[in-house]
């Protein structure tokens, strides 16, 4: 077989994987629609794809055309992978940097052809302008790097993609680079690039394809772990999250805080369940501000709420829950109407070493019972109480702690 035809069919495999990639970034935003970066990735693949067929078979025909315009689509092919990768995060490299940074290659392009006829600048150029992109999508991108597991490879193979452009430039070019057509296609760069391109490009895009199915998975797991009609976690959710936590080793400090709305029947016997429905919304929203950066919070049902205090010392636990019962106090309820007033009764927790998860939930929920049973709108921890001996807390055993 005739060498050219070869290495033409081995230069063509590069494109032909990222088309296959483009159409399963298609397929993927078909079955979710509200992730457009796989729509920017796909075009990326395609661009790529493009810009490779046209200069491998010379389409537009001439030397200087074709370096013109293949270089013009490959910037488009990397310019549109990195705003499809920092899309995903929620950033983006903007229109107008696109815009700008496309015009200026294509002219410096165009000037070392045409102006000062330079094909060692022309490469440079492409490589060390395509590294230079990818490491600023990379730089961007960095707080993944202690993120998911997912994340973490996503972002470790598009830093590799980045820097790998400036020492397989220079080591296979340095400052010579043949200019004869056969040569440089049999050249060392040349064969290199295809090769990095295969290798690096498949394995960023498979990383690419992992982290949006790890996103939908995500979502799919938050949707089926969050209460609708508050925000926060459901009993299913809760318990997972908490159980995670137990199961990591933190058992010896955690603890558990029970809440309850207090006559809430008579809510919606008096306002309607509509009413209710916002009361609990509202009554929602208020543990999430009030709580502290880790803590988890849940509704189990009805009117009884959750929070999962991870770290947490008995102590601290009743700080915590006493001011959650202060923040509802404190809040007005405009369902309400008149009476905008809402309090909430509370039972705290905390895990002994021997303590499984249900024997923990009957002993809070028990205090919680006692706190509604002895006037509501109170907090009783674990038995104890408080005293100020020169300044300082005293804990003493046996005695719940009410508040008013």
């Amino acid at each position: 077989m005739d060498g050219a035809i070869v290495r033409t069919t081995l230069s063509l495999i590069s494109p032909g994987i990222l088309l296959v990639f483009g159409i399963a970034f298609v397929c993927a935003w078909l079955i979710e629609r509200k992730r457009s970066y796989l729509l920017v990735l796909a075009s990326a693949c395609a661009l790529f794809a493009l810009g490779a067929i046209s200069q491998i078979l010379g389409w537009p025909p001439g030397a200087g055309p074709n370096a013109i315009v293949s270089g013009a689509i490959y910037t488009s092919a990397v310019l549109a992978a990195a705003e499809g990768i920092l899309l995903r995060s929620g950033t983006r490299l903007g229109l107008r940097m696109d815009a700008a940074v496309l015009i200026g290659f294509t002219l410096l392009l165009a000037y070392f052809f045409y102006v000062d006829r330079n094909l060692l600048a022309r490469v440079y150029i492409q490589n060390f302008g395509y590294g230079i992109i990818l490491l600023v999508a990379a730089v961007r991108l960095s707080p993944l790097a202690g993120g998911r597991y997912v994340d973490r490879v996503l972002f470790w193979i598009l830093l590799a993609f980045a820097l790998h452009f400036f020492p397989r430039t220079l080591l296979t070019v340095g400052l010579s680079v043949p200019t004869d057509k056969t040569a440089f296609a049999n050249s060392m760069f040349w064969q290199l690039l295809q090769l990095s391109l295969a290798v690096l490009g498949v394995g960023l895009a498979l990383a690419i394809l992992a982290a949006a199915v790890t996103d939908v998975i995500d979502d799919l797991r938050r949707e089926r772990d969050t209460d609708l009609l508050t925000g926060v976690l459901n009993r299913r959710g809760f318990e997972e999250r908490s159980a995670a936590y137990l199961r990591n080793g933190g058992q010896g400090t955690a603890s558990l805080v029970l809440c309850d709305v207090d006559n809430f029947k008579s809510i919606n016997d008096a306002h309607g369940h509509d009413v209710g429905d916002n009361v609990l919304r509202e009554v929602g929203r208020v543990l999430r501000k009030s709580s502290r950066k880790g803590d988890i919070v849940g509704r189990l049902g009805g009117e009884e709420f959750a929070v999962f205090l991870p770290d947490t010392s008995a102590e601290e636990a009743y700080e915590c829950s006493e001011r959650l019962r202060i923040a509802i106090e404190n809040t007005s309820f405009s369902a309400l109407a008149g009476a905008r007033q809402l309090t909430a009764s509370f039972g705290v927790g905390t895990f002994k070493s021997s303590d499984a998860w249900s024997s923990l939930y009957k002993r809070v929920d028990a205090r919680l019972y006692e706190a509604k049973r002895t006037g509501r709108n109170r907090t009783i921890a674990q038995e104890f109480s408080s005293s100020k001996v020169d300044g300082e807390t005293e804990m003493s055993a046996h005695t719940v702690r009410p508040v008013r």
